[in-house]
């Protein structure tokens, strides 16, 4: 992606905060006349209070006579203007520092807002095969480059170029010959700049690419740390990540060696102009050309000349990390959704749940076909019990109906429209969920509950925990429903999280029910209390039951048996399974 076309795309981001872009860029440029002014006290000095020289004729014309003629009272006013010019710098810098902040903070949290927002509706392939720690790198730390490029490098470049043409044309004004000398080592500092650019931006990109592999390690191990606690494998999982740490480590001294050396020959160009500019203003000096005054003037001119030229040819090469920030950032908003909304979609108040699988099949992108040609009618209000090996392809019939993935062939129909016809948000609205391993969020009991129903009243949720035979547990806790559970829920058994689970799907009253295995690991006692909210939960809905136990399928209508992505069998069932 050009730069250009980055840049481009940054900016709309930012529309929103163009007024107060426009303020910055004007406290920005602010710097300029200061920077301008800075020199002038110390040239005042040794001329006028010193040299006995005549004021400047606009600074003549501005002061009083008796302040002008006076040897004193003008070396007063110079030590004055001293504490003023630097007063508005210093007030120019704190205006600038808040405001700065300010819109830096509100542009990086809208974008992540964007980010986040994104991950969460594409689809679940992708995610599967990029890992969530990269949408995480992306979201934490790649969505920064908006304000970088945006508020501290665009604006600071622009300001930069001013103060530049400021210094330039004041120089050339004192001193024509002097200020080209000055001006000589540009071309060799965009030179230099464009040179290094490509090599650093290609470097970044290796870094980022490490640095959310090895947040990849984190969050694996974190996320399974019984498992690496009950194997004693803290050792290995350290020392994966000191590998993969240890090459975005070697990456990053790889780029700072490029930037460094940069930096270097930025620095060493820049003192060859001075030297040349002193070489000559001194000869100048010597050969009356100029005052001792008017090249100190000019000497500090060309400083804050050569400052904003280091700035912006180190900014234009700093900025290639953050462009390839950028480019992974806006990579991730450009996703191509696998699951989306047709623009004719139609909406969905309520089905009745009559489902209804067509010549159905799927494979995953690595060409992994896991249902091939599959149909299956369910009419509405059919307890439905899916069994089968593991790998079956159990798991991946309920995900289709809800649409976390399309059919690659066939259609699923609800209620005798195509799935793919009904808005998104919609559809998804009329599933509960119960899956094997119930997933709570680090939240309060009430609020897992009332997640699929986030404007329901105390007692709704009450009577949700009732029908799930979950009250009682409940208001055993210390804080009750405002108990925190923790993270994932870890701080209640496994009996108990399922219960709240069911209560969640029990409050939301969708028209169809998925329970995928809820009750394989629980105890006996556990699964009879669970059974026992199931009907509850399960009454006048269509409900899909995956289960290996021939315990739960007693009164269900009809088994549906899975091998190897197709329907071996199906048959009604009766009162009792032998």
């Amino acid at each position: 992606m050009l730069d250009l076309a980055l840049f481009r795309r940054l900016l709309r981001h930012a529309r929103p905060y163009w007024l107060h872009l426009a303020g910055l860029s004007l406290l920005g440029l602010l710097a300029s006349p200061i920077a301008l002014l800075t020199p002038l006290p110390l040239k005042l000095a040794v001329d006028n209070v010193l040299g006995g020289q005549p004021l400047p004729p606009p600074l003549a014309a501005a002061l009083p006579r008796a302040l002008a003629d006076s040897t004193g009272s003008l070396l007063v006013f110079v030590a004055m203007l001293v504490v003023v010019v630097t007063m508005l710098g210093q007030l120019r810098e704190l205006a600038y520092g808040f405001v700065k902040t300010y819109i830096g903070e509100r542009l990086v949290l809208g974008f992540r807002a964007r980010l986040f927002d994104r991950a969460q509706r594409l689809s679940l392939a992708y995610h599967d095969a990029t890992g969530t720690a990269d949408a995480i790198y992306r979201i934490r730390y790649d969505a920064e480059a908006v304000n970088y490029l945006t508020v501290e490098g665009v604006i600071p470049f622009v300001a930069a170029a001013a103060t530049v043409g400021g210094m330039l044309y004041v120089a050339l004004r004192i001193d024509l010959a002097l200020a080209l000398v000055a001006l000589s080592i540009a071309p060799v500092l965009f030179v230099l700049s464009g040179v290094t650019r490509r090599r650093i931006r290609r470097r970044a990109r290796q870094v980022k690419r490490l640095d959310a592999g090895a947040l990849a390690v984190i969050q694996e191990t974190l996320g399974t740390l019984r498992v690496v606690k009950a194997f004693g494998q803290e050792e290995r999982e350290t020392q994966r990540f000191a590998r993969h740490a240890g090459d975005g480590v070697r990456a990053r001294l790889r780029l700072a060696l490029v930037e460094g050396a940069a930096g270097l020959v930025v620095g060493l160009t820049t003192a060859l102009g001075m030297a040349l500019v002193l070489y000559v203003g001194v000869r100048h000096v010597q050969n009356g050309v100029l005052t001792l005054g008017q090249l100190l003037l000019i000497v500090g001119y060309v400083g804050q000349l050569y400052s904003p030229l280091r700035t912006m040819s180190r900014r234009v090469s700093s900025m290639q990390t953050h462009l390839a920030g950028a480019e992974r950032a806006f990579d991730l908003l450009d996703q191509p959704g696998d699951v989306s909304d047709r623009p004719d979609a139609r909406s969905l108040a309520r089905a009745r749940g009559a489902v209804t699988f067509r010549h159905v099949s799927f494979g995953y992108p690595s060409g992994q076909a896991v249902l091939s040609d599959l149909s299956l009618e369910v009419p509405q209000g059919t307890r439905v019990a899916i069994t089968g090996t593991t790998g079956a392809g159990k798991t991946t019939l309920v995900s289709l109906l809800t649409r976390f993935y399309d059919p690659s062939g066939g259609e699923i129909l609800l209620d005798g429209v195509d799935l793919r016809a009904y808005r998104l948000a919609d559809l998804r609205a009329q599933f509960a969920i119960v899956l094997q391993q119930p997933v709570l969020f680090a939240t309060s009991i009430a609020e897992n509950i009332a997640y699929g129903r986030p404007t329901a009243t105390r007692p709704e949720i009450v009577a949700a925990a009732e029908a799930a035979n979950a009250h009682e547990f409940i208001m055993a806790l210390p804080q009750g429903y405002e108990t925190p559970v923790g993270e994932r829920g870890m701080r209640l058994s496994g009996g108990e999280r399922q219960r709240v689970a069911l209560a969640r799907a029990f409050l939301k009253d969708a028209p169809i029910l998925i329970l995928d295995e809820p009750t394989s690991s629980v105890d006996v006692a556990t699964e009879a209390v669970i059974l026992d909210a199931l009907e509850r939960v399960m009454k006048g809905r269509t409900v899909f039951l995956i289960t290996h136990r021939p315990s739960l399928l007693v009164g269900w209508d009809l088994r549906v048996h899975m091998q190897h992505g197709r329907l071996v069998e199906r048959a009604p069932l009766v009162e009792s399974v032998p």
